[in-house]
């Protein structure tokens, strides 16, 4: 990581094997060693062995572009034929398919380093202070929190390892469910964390480390997933509450290398493009090139094409059309005289967009036919680089797992939950509060203008003139939904949670398939119009999905062949 100095830990070899007993001369130890027994007793070791912890966030099935994949699984991004995304686009993602046992093989491996440090903090005679066994055990059960908290939602459920496999049956355990994981793991971890991580790190080199705002998330969005509002609210309230974090005046700099660990900044992972050892695409765990942070490619798999990328993932007509009524408020000082708001111009970029884009007038570079509307921003290098790197495919953009806006949106859910029509005013509160901050018009002046009534801004322009409705709880939760959680969090990882713990997939998807096949009807694609400007064809994001989505098959990746084959006790 860039603020934690990441050792590359040839941690395999701390697993000594018991070799075969022949001679005496074969049974001699070497002195220079190093065991578990003689490795885990200085701080500095202990220091080591978390920044391998750490390290594993690196992963790219975890924070890098292989997230692109769960990205095309919503109802926010589309993708092409021709790249391994569609399988998720389309749903026709198995077993053996590449990233369901990629993502469950990088989660296991941070789980791993995490019950490695966790269990020698428990020997006698090391050289920590007990104060220093709370503080990094705090870290590395917050972090074996978060790999199963991906784990249950990924996989609906997991295989329980608390402790350093030893033995054959420690490989054999069985399935466990959501709820298992999350009493005997999760809520234990993340509480430890919660009472013993400090509120902020005062040493600039600490910066990356996670925090007491970082559990109480997480623990409000454990509580949240598993529907108990109250709990959720509690936790949500407290790290808004805090004071510890504030939104950042400016938007886009949660999604630059500019800014990263702002005030904003809850839990990020670490990324840098400085060091470039002399391969391609070699971005690796534990590299022994690199004695830093290690690069992100989730920059060329958003980026256009023609800047170096391969943009794998592209705004549905439905996002577009979201940020297209992401409607600026005139008189907010944010805008700085665009035409779109702050989120359209830090997440999209539309062929009528605002400003430069990869330094060039947008529409300068050809992309901008062929079904595509718009192209992803966010997480790119398009602020301040003529192209993405296309080289070492690399970008130093630290990916932000959760922000101070995301708790703002997760406790007006709550609280809509909790109290019903009895929420409302405090739910809009924090609405608007990440509304205000965007500069887009706030759902109190959009009532007070239109006689106590909100627009149902997802609506589609095909459904012709908005439609207003006074904001009781149904109604707001569906606004929380269909417009606040996807605008502001857009391209961040979390929509294809969000649906699937909604239960809407199906609903969405049978929409938006709807509103391909008018498109496809009706929209001269020779003569591209407003507001989305198509030219050439639709892009059929939606045509199998909605027709082969089955939550008991789709909800949820299966469980990797591989791991079937090699645990006959691992059964869903």
């Amino acid at each position: 990581m860039r603020s934690i100095q990441i050792i590359g830990l040839l941690l395999g070899l701390l697993m000594v094997g018991q070799g075969c007993q022949q001679d005496e001369f074969l049974t001699l130890k070497n002195p220079n060693t190093i065991t578990t027994d003689t490795y885990w007793q200085t701080p500095s070791q202990f220091q080591s062995g978390l920044a391998s912890v750490y390290s594993a966030l690196q992963f790219d099935a975890v924070s890098g572009k292989s997230l692109s994949n769960d990205m095309c699984r919503g109802d926010l991004a589309g993708t092409e034929s021709w790249y391994s995304e569609i399988a998720f686009r389309n749903l026709t993602f198995n077993d053996n398919t590449e990233y369901v046992s990629q993502r469950w093989n990088q989660l296991y491996v941070g789980v791993f380093r995490a019950n490695q440090v966790i269990e020698n903090l428990k020997k006698e005679g090391i050289d920590l202070t007990e104060q220093d066994k709370k503080v990094l055990g705090g870290q590395a059960r917050f972090l074996r929190a978060m790999f199963y908290f991906w784990l249950v939602n990924s996989y609906d459920g997991a295989v329980i390892q608390l402790d350093v496999a030893k033995e054959d049956a420690d490989f054999s355990k069985a399935f466990s469910s959501q709820e298992e994981v999350y009493q005997q793991v999760i809520l234990p971890d993340l509480t430890y964390a919660s009472e013993n991580l400090p509120k902020r790190w005062t040493n600039a080199k600490d910066l990356g480390r996670v925090t007491w705002g970082a559990a109480m998330s997480m623990l409000g969005k454990v509580h949240l997933y598993q529907k108990n509002w109250a709990e959720a609210a509690t936790f949500f309230k407290a790290v808004v509450d805090s004071k510890v974090y504030s939104l950042m005046p400016n938007y886009l700099d949660n999604f630059t290398d500019e800014k990263e660990h702002n005030a904003e900044s809850i839990f990020e992972v670490s990324f840098s493009n400085a060091l470039k050892p002399g391969v391609n695409s070699g971005i690796v765990d534990d590299n022994i090139y690199e004695k830093g942070a290690e690069a992100s490619g989730m920059a060329v798999a958003l980026g256009q094409l023609s800047f170096g990328a391969y943009n794998t993932t592209l705004p549905s007509y439905y996002a577009h059309e979201l940020f297209v009524n992401d409607e600026p408020d005139a008189s907010s000082p944010i805008n700085e005289g665009r035409k779109q708001s702050a989120r359209t111009y830090a997440s999209i970029v539309p062929i009528n967009g605002d400003g430069l884009y990869y330094q060039l007038p947008i529409g300068k570079k050809p992309g901008w036919a062929f079904g595509q509307s718009a192209y992803v921003k966010k997480y790119t290098n398009w602020y301040h680089w003529t192209q993405e790197d296309a080289v070492y495919q690399r970008s130093g953009i630290n990916f932000r797992h959760i922000r101070l806006a995301d708790i703002y949106l997760m406790y007006a859910e709550a609280i809509l939950n909790r109290d019903g029509n009895a929420g409302v005013s405090e739910a809009m509160a924090a609405i608007d509060i990440v509304r205000k901050r965007a500069g887009v018009v706030t759902l109190a002046q959009y009532m007070d203008k239109n006689g106590g009534k909100i627009p149902l801004l997802h609506r589609s322009y095909i459904k012709g003139a908005r439609t207003y409705l006074a904001p009781d709880a149904g109604v707001l939760l569906t606004h929380l939904q269909r417009v606040e959680r996807p605008v502001e969090l857009a391209f961040e990882g979390h929509r294809w949670y969000d649906l699937v713990r909604w239960g809407i997939v199906k609903e969405i998807f049978t929409e938006l398939r709807v509103e391909e096949e008018w498109r496809q009807k009706n929209i001269d694609l020779k003569n591209p119009v407003a507001p989305l400007f198509i030219r050439e064809r639709i892009r059929p994001d939606f045509t199998v999905a909605s027709t082969a989505y089955n939550p008991a098959a789709h909800d949820y990746l299966p469980i990797p062949t591989g791991e079937v084959q090699s645990n006959p006790n691992l059964k869903k």
